[in-house]
């Protein structure tokens, strides 16, 4: 897996017409974590889009190194938004698998990432069913199947129960022991572990 960096600076986001960040600075390297925090409306969830490529900026940078070639950037990351993008009507295997076709993974990847989220023995199950616990364990399993230095991650634990959520913290934490790099939003104290401490990115203004 490559190493990748990022720097921001002076970067300025808009929604609808009105400005939902203005002038936010900051660099990441390889094995670092930034949580995002804030109430609702503050930007998190518009910070994690503009960095994923998802929406242009107003005014400022995003500088992305480790994706070899311009424009190669998204080939670093992993972005989860708050939904968990999980097709009804393919079973838990066909949707990791379509996710392993679409991002260039291997597919020998999915049944190892299905079982480390504990979804192995509903893997053929239609995941229209699934709760939203479940629903979350699968789009958090994207992670594993396919690997990518950067996960841009929004509020990853929501639905999850005390053990979900704490295998999402201690996935985070292998990541960034690994090299890895995360900006993660959100309203919850998440459990990493022992040996991590992300930095903290507090946004004001919202609702």
């Amino acid at each position: 897996m490559p190493e990748a960096g990022l720097k921001v600076d002076d970067l300025c986001v808009a929604r609808g017409g009105r400005p939902v960040l203005s002038g936010l600075g900051f660099a990441l390297g390889p094995g670092e974590a930034l949580e995002v925090r804030g109430p609702n409306g503050a930007g998190k969830s518009s910070l994690l889009m503009a960095l994923a490529g998802l929406i242009a900026p107003e005014k400022g940078t995003i500088g992305w190194s480790g994706g070899g070639e311009a424009g190669e950037s998204r080939a670093l990351l992993h972005y989860l938004g708050h939904r968990a993008a999980v097709k009804p009507g393919l079973t838990l295997r066909e949707n990791l698998t379509f996710w392993a076709d679409a991002l260039r993974g291997a597919r020998d990847g999915v049944m190892p990432a299905l079982a480390a989220a504990g979804l192995a023995a509903i893997a053929d199950l239609d995941a229209g069913v699934l709760s939203a616990g479940q629903a979350r364990r699968l789009a958090l399993a994207r992670l594993l199947a396919i690997r990518r230095p950067v996960w841009l991650l929004d509020e990853p634990t929501a639905a999850l129960d005390k053990d979900g959520a704490g295998w999402a913290g201690t996935l985070v934490a292998a990541h960034l022991a690994g090299g890895g790099m995360a900006v993660i939003a959100t309203h919850l104290d998440i459990a990493y572990g022992s040996g991590v401490s992300p930095r903290r990115l507090d946004l004001e203004g919202g609702a």
